[in-house]
C-alpha cells in the first residue's frame, strides 16, 4: 500500500488525463396516435433539425475499422451482456422483423464540438480540454437517456485535475460565492468548435435566472452550456418548445470516470490518494476530514489493488471507486498502462466505461420506476372512476416495463474476468442498486396486490348482485312452473294486442330487474337477515322494509 505522507505532492503532473461524464436523465413519455413512441425514434425523426446523428456500434459499422481494442471489449462480457450491448449476431438469414436482433441500446453522437475551455476560478488562466466524444444513449422500454462527454488533456498539474473533477460535472450551482460565482462550479465553461469559436458558455453567475426558475417551477434549472449541449432535448418545466423533455433524476453532480497517468504514482501519500479518489466530493481547498468514515476506511471501502505493488518494479495501477466516481491511476512510464489499443487506457475507455454506464443505468432506471409509482399514486382519486382506471393502466404498464427491465437489463454477473466483475460489484454496492431494486420490486408488488384485491372486491360485489337476481328469478320460475301455463291468455288476442302485451311485459320485467340490481346490496342484506335464526320476525321485517328505502324506528 502507498506510504502515508503529511503533505500533498505539489510537483506532481498528470501526463495523460481522460475523463468521462455519465449523466442519466429521465425522459417524459412521447405520446403519438395509438400509444407511446420510443424516444430514440422521435429523436431520429427530428435529426435534420439538430447536430445529433445516430451511430451503429462503431466497431461493426465497417469491418475495416474493427480494431483489437473493439474485439477485446466484446469478448470481455458474458453472452447475454453482449446481446444487450451489441445485439444478436448478424447473418444472411432474413428476418420478418427488421428490428429483430438489434441492441436495445441506441447511440447518437454530435461531432461539431471539438474542445472545452474551462476557467476554473476567477483570474486563473483557462484550461483547454479536447472533446473526444459527446454521445446520448437511449434504451428501449426505459424513459431515460444517458449523456456521455469524454474529454482528455496532457501535462496538467495534479491540483488542476482535482479541481476539474470537483467543479466540472455540475448541472447547476448549489449556491453562490460572495463574488457571484456559482458555488463549487467552474467560473466559466465554454464549448468550442473545430476553429476554436465559442458555441455555448455557462451562466452560473446569473443568480436571478436560477432563483426565478425554482420559485416558479419548483424544479432546478440547468446551466446554459449543458442545456445547449442536450438540445433538442429540453428541460421538462421550461417554457422552451420541444417534443422530447427531460428532468433530473438525482443530485446535480454528474457521475464521472477519470484516468490519470502519473510519473511514479507510488510516491503519492495517503492524503494524495484521498484527494484523488474523493475528488468529486472533497473541496480541493478544504482540509481532509480525518474523522470521517470515508477517510478512515478509504483503502478498504474504495480501493482495488489487484494491480498495485507500490514498488518501482510495478505494476502500479490502482482503481478507486465510490459509486459516483471511478478513478484509475497508474504509471505513465509503463507501456501497458498508457497503451490506447491493448493497454489499460483502452480498457478504461471501453470495458470499464461500459461497466460504469450499466451500473448507473441500473440505478437511474430504478429511480425512474419509483418516480412513476409516486406520480401514479399522487394522481389517484378513488372517488373518480376515470382516475381509478388511469391509475390501473399506469401501474400495469409500469409493472410490465419492470419485468422487461429485469430480464433485459438487470445483471449481477457481467464478465468472467475477476477484476472487471469486482469493479462492477463495488460500483453497484456503493450505489445501493440491489437494495434499491428490492425496494422498487416491493413497491410494484404492493401496487399489483392492491389492483388484484380491488378486482376481486368488484367481482365479489358482482357475484352478490347476480346471486340476488338469480334468487328472484328462481321465485318467478317456480311460480310459473307450478301453474304450467300462462295465467293470462295473451296469445289469443290480435297481433297488435300481443305486440302491446309483449312490450308492456318486457318493460315491467326490465324495470323489476333494474330495480333488483339497484337494490341488490339491500336485498343481499335482507337475505342474510332471513337466514339469521337469532333475528326476530320484527327485525326481519325491518330488514325487508330497508330494501324499499324505509327507515326503522
Amino acid at each position: 500500500m502507498p506510504a502515508s505522507q503529511d503533505q500533498i505532492s505539489a510537483d506532481q503532473s498528470v501526463a495523460l488525463f481522460h475523463a468521462s461524464l455519465v449523466w442519466p436523465l429521465q425522459l417524459e413519455p412521447v405520446l403519438v396516435a395509438g400509444g407511446k413512441s420510443r424516444h430514440w425514434e422521435a429523436f431520429e425523426r427530428s435529426q435534420k433539425a439538430h447536430q445529433w446523428h445516430r451511430i451503429d456500434d462503431e466497431f461493426t459499422d465497417d469491418p475495416g475499422n474493427f480494431r483489437e481494442r473493439h474485439y477485446r471489449e466484446f469478448v470481455s462480457f458474458l453472452p447475454y451482456v453482449q446481446r444487450f450491448l451489441y445485439g444478436e449476431g448478424r447473418s444472411g438469414r432474413a428476418s420478418a422483423d427488421p428490428a429483430a436482433g438489434q441492441s436495445p441500446m441506441h447511440v447518437f453522437r454530435r461531432k461539431d464540438i471539438a474542445g472545452l475551455r474551462l476557467t476554473l476560478r476567477e483570474g486563473q488562466a483557462p484550461v483547454e480540454l479536447h472533446v473526444v466524444h459527446v454521445d446520448l444513449y437511449f434504451f428501449d422500454d426505459l424513459d431515460l437517456v444517458q449523456l456521455n462527454v469524454e474529454v482528455r488533456a496532457s501535462d496538467l498539474p495534479l491540483h488542476t485535475v482535482r479541481d476539474i473533477l470537483f467543479r466540472f460535472g455540475r448541472a447547476y450551482p448549489s449556491g453562490w460565492e460572495e463574488s457571484g460565482d456559482g458555488l463549487h462550479n467552474v467560473h466559466l465553461a465554454e464549448w468550442l468548435d473545430a476553429n476554436g469559436q465559442v458555441m455555448a458558455r455557462s451562466d452560473t453567475d446569473h443568480r436571478e435566472k436560477y432563483l426565478g426558475f425554482v420559485c416558479q417551477h419548483r424544479s432546478p434549472c440547468i446551466s446554459e452550456h449543458w442545456a445547449s449541449l442536450l438540445r433538442p432535448l429540453v428541460l421538462a418545466h421550461s417554457d422552451e418548445p420541444g417534443e422530447l423533455r427531460y428532468r433530473l433524476i438525482e443530485y446535480h453532480r454528474m457521475p464521472v470516470m477519470a484516468f490519470l497517468a502519473l510519473n511514479a504514482p507510488q510516491t503519492l501519500g495517503f492524503d494524495d490518494w484521498i484527494r484523488i479518489g474523493l475528488a468529486s466530493m472533497l473541496h480541493p481547498d478544504e482540509a481532509i476530514p480525518v474523522n470521517d468514515p470515508t477517510v478512515q476506511e478509504f483503502n478498504q471501502r474504495y480501493c482495488q489493488d489487484r494491480f498495485w505493488t507500490g514498488s518501482a518494479a510495478g505494476p502500479n495501477t490502482r482503481f478507486i471507486c465510490n459509486g459516483s466516481a471511478l478513478t484509475v491511476v497508474g504509471d505513465v512510464n509503463a507501456a501497458f498502462f498508457a497503451d490506447g489499443e491493448r493497454g489499460m487506457l483502452a480498457q478504461f475507455r471501453h470495458q470499464y466505461f461500459l461497466i460504469f454506464l450499466i451500473a448507473h443505468l441500473h440505478r437511474a432506471a430504478l429511480l425512474v420506476f419509483s418516480d412513476v409509482l409516486v406520480g401514479a399514486v399522487n394522481a389517484l382519486n378513488i372517488r373518480n372512476d376515470e382516475s381509478v382506471r388511469m391509475f390501473k393502466r399506469r401501474i400495469r404498464a409500469n409493472f410490465e416495463t419492470f419485468l422487461r427491465f429485469t430480464h433485459r437489463y438487470w445483471f449481477h454477473e457481467l464478465s468472467e474476468r475477476p477484476h472487471m466483475q469486482s469493479t462492477f460489484r463495488m460500483c453497484s454496492n456503493h450505489l445501493r442498486n440491489d437494495a434499491l431494486y428490492e425496494e422498487v420490486r416491493d413497491e410494484i408488488r404492493e401496487m399489483s396486490h392492491y389492483l388484484d384485491s380491488d378486482s376481486q372486491r368488484r367481482q365479489s360485489n358482482t357475484v352478490v348482485r347476480l346471486t340476488v337476481i338469480t334468487i328472484l328469478g328462481l321465485i318467478a320460475t317456480v311460480t310459473t312452473g307450478y301453474f304450467g301455463m300462462n295465467i293470462i291468455a295473451f296469445g289469443e288476442g290480435s297481433v297488435p294486442e300481443r305486440v302491446l302485451h309483449g312490450m308492456v311485459a318486457s318493460a315491467v320485467f326490465v324495470t323489476l330487474i333494474l330495480f333488483a340490481v339497484s337494490r341488490s346490496k339491500r336485498l343481499s342484506d335482507f337475505l342474510e337477515s332471513m337466514s339469521d335464526e337469532r333475528l326476530t320476525f320484527s327485525g326481519k321485517l325491518r330488514a325487508f322494509w330497508k330494501v324499499f328505502g324505509g327507515q326503522t324506528h
